[in-house]
C-alpha cells in the first residue's frame, strides 16, 4: 500500500485522485490532505478518508473546519493551517509520495521540504519548476527522489521516453538521441480567432474548454495558451531541452497528448481519450500500469487527427513563454506572477482578456533578470510584480 499525501485535494487535480484511490481499494492510503478555504468539501473528505493531519490554508475557513470537528467525535485528524501546514503536510513521516495539485507559487515551499524529506513527487504544479526549476531539479538529484509529472502533456513525454535507454530517467541533460520534445495543445475555445476578436472575450466564454475539465485559473490560462508556453519551461527543466527543441503544435482532437522525435526521424507519443486520471495514476503507480476505469480510445471512432501551427502573433502568451525561458534566471517568475495576478484580475472582471497577455508584456519589459534567485528572492519578486501591476492598472483607470 501507498500512503500519498495531496495538496490541493479540493481542486480538479485532487478530486480526480481520490477517485483513483476510491477506484484502486488496498492500493492506496490517504494520510494528508491540504486545501485553500473550502472547509465543507474537505471536512467530507476527511469523514470518508480519515487522513492522519489537514490544512486549511485560510485561517477563517480552518476556525470553521475545527467546529465541525469539535462535533463530530468520531474525527480524529489534526487539523494546521498555513504555510505551516502545507509543510506539514508535505513532510508527514508516513507519507510515501506527496500529489503537488495547489495552483501557483504557493506550492514551491513544501515541494522542497518533501523533497529534502525523502517524498516521491508527483507534480501537477508547475509554477514550482518554472519558477524554481534550478532549485528543484538539483535537489532530486541529491535527496534521490522520483519526480513524476502529473500534466497530461509531460507525462505523455515521460511515457515515450521508457523506449530509451535511462528513459525512466529525467534527471540528465538533453539525451543525445532525442531531436526534439513536441507538446500538443487543443488550442482551447479560441482557436483560430483574431486579436479583434478576442478583444471582446467574456470570462464565461473562456473558461468553456472544449476538451477538459480544470480548474478556473488553468482554463484561463489554456486559453490564453499561458498553459502552454508554462509547460515549455517545463518540458526545459524535466527533460534537459533548450527552448529551440520543444516545439508546441495545436491539435484540438487532444488525443495524442505529446510526443517525442529522435534523431532517426521515429516519432513516439503517447495517445488516449483526454481523461487527467490516466496521468495521475501512471505517477502513483509508475512503473506499474493498473486498470484505469471510463472511455478507451476507439480507433474506429477517430474520423480524423488535426495538427497546426500555433499562431504566436495572437497568443502571444506563448511567445511571451520562450522569450521568458530564454532569458532565463528570474524572467520566468515574473511570466509566471504576472499572470497568477492578472488571471485573478480578469475572472474579477477587472480588466479585459487581451490585457492578460498586454500587462505580462509591460512586466517582462520592465524587469531587469536576476541570474540565479533563491526561493526568497522568488517569493519577494511575486510581490514585487503583483505591487507593479496594481499600481500599473490603477494608474490606467
Amino acid at each position: 500500500m501507498k500512503n500519498i499525501s495531496i495538496l490541493g485535494s479540493t481542486g480538479s487535480i485532487g478530486k480526480q485522485t481520490l477517485e483513483i484511490v476510491d477506484e484502486n481499494p488496498g492500493r492506496f492510503r490517504v494520510v494528508a490532505l491540504t486545501a485553500n478555504k473550502n472547509a465543507d468539501l474537505l471536512f467530507k473528505q476527511i469523514k470518508k478518508y480519515k487522513p492522519l493531519m489537514v490544512c486549511l490554508f485560510d485561517a477563517d475557513a480552518a476556525k470553521e473546519l475545527k467546529w465541525f470537528v469539535s462535533h463530530d467525535p468520531e474525527v480524529k485528524t489534526e487539523i494546521y493551517t498555513g504555510m505551516d501546514g502545507l509543510m506539514a503536510a508535505a513532510v508527514l513521516d508516513e507519507a510515501d509520495v506527496v500529489v503537488t495539485a495547489v495552483v501557483g507559487m504557493i506550492g514551491i515551499k513544501p515541494t522542497i521540504a518533501a523533497i529534502k524529506a525523502g517524498k516521491d513527487i508527483a507534480l501537477a504544479n508547475k509554477e514550482t519548476l518554472v519558477t524554481a526549476g534550478h532549485i528543484i531539479m538539483p535537489l532530486i538529484k541529491k535527496y534521490g527522489v522520483n519526480l513524476l509529472p502529473v500534466d497530461s502533456e509531460h507525462s505523455a513525454i515521460f511515457q515515450s521516453l521508457q523506449t530509451v535507454p535511462d528513459g525512466s530517467s529525467i534527471l540528465r541533460t538533453a539525451n543525445s538521441q532525442i531531436e526534439k520534445i513536441i507538446l500538443t495543445c487543443s488550442g482551447g475555445p479560441f482557436r483560430g480567432k483574431t486579436l479583434a476578436e478576442l478583444a471582446s472575450v467574456r470570462k464565461e466564454d473562456a473558461l468553456k474548454h472544449p476538451n477538459w475539465s480544470m480548474g478556473s485559473k488553468i482554463t484561463i490560462d489554456s486559453s490564453t495558451l499561458v498553459n502552454k508556453g508554462l509547460e515549455v519551461m517545463e518540458a526545459g527543466w524535466l527533460y534537459g531541452m533548450p527552448s529551440d527543441k520543444i516545439q508546441v503544435v495545436i491539435h484540438p482532437q487532444s488525443v495524442l497528448h505529446s510526443a517525442v522525435e529522435f534523431i532517426d526521424g521515429a516519432v513516439i507519443g503517447q495517445m488516449g481519450c483526454p481523461d487527467m486520471k490516466l496521468p495521475i495514476l501512471y505517477a502513483l503507480t509508475y512503473p506499474d500500469r493498473v486498470p484505469l476505469s471510463g472511455k478507451k480510445l476507439d480507433f474506429y471512432e477517430l474520423s480524423s487527427l488535426d495538427f497546426y501551427k500555433p499562431d504566436m502573433e495572437v497568443f502571444v502568451g506563448l511567445k511571451l513563454a520562450y522569450a521568458a525561458m530564454n532569458a532565463g534566471g528570474s524572467m520566468p517568475t515574473v511570466y509566471n506572477a504576472a499572470n497568477e495576478y492578472l488571471v485573478s484580475k480578469f475572472l474579477a472582471d477587472e480588466i479585459g482578456y487581451l490585457d492578460i497577455t498586454r500587462y505580462i508584456a509591460m512586466a517582462m519589459e520592465k524587469h531587469v533578470v536576476i541570474p540565479e534567485p533563491d526561493v526568497d528572492t522568488i517569493t519577494e519578486l511575486k510581490s514585487d510584480i503583483e505591487l507593479y501591476l496594481s499600481l500599473l492598472l490603477n494608474s490606467e483607470e
